[in-house]
């Protein structure tokens, strides 16, 4: 299973294989042609609460990724839909955080490597 992370903002390659984004909001200044995602899985990112008590501060990036985790966990839905199309090929997790370190997709990508 091969998943990996990318900004939206970054352009598309085709080795990204399937692009899912896993923003519940839609990015800002970005078009549908230019995010050339396959599928927008709005329910796969952090809750309104979780994502503004976080801030992208990564002082807060330990917290947070215990919060998100419990989140991930009843969210069984799309991560069986990111692994189901994770079998068929690569899946790139694309998110609009500027931050490549500390951003849901590193934790969805944690998350299903562990499972």
């Amino acid at each position: 299973m091969e998943i990996k992370i990318k900004r939206v903002y970054d352009d598309p390659e085709k080795s990204d294989g399937y692009r899912i984004l896993v923003d519940r909001v839609w990015p800002r200044g970005m078009t549908k042609e230019k995010a050339a995602a396959d599928l927008w899985l709005k329910d796969a990112g952090p809750s309104t609460e979780l994502r503004k008590w976080f801030n992208h501060d990564p002082a807060k990036w330990a917290e947070f990724k215990k919060r998100y985790t419990a989140e991930l966990k009843k969210n069984s839905a799309s991560m069986n839909e990111i692994k189901e199309h994770a079998k068929k090929g690569p899946v790139t997790l694309v998110y609009s955080a500027r931050d490549e370190a500390h951003n849901q997709a590193v934790v969805i990508r944690g998350f299903l490597d562990n499972e």
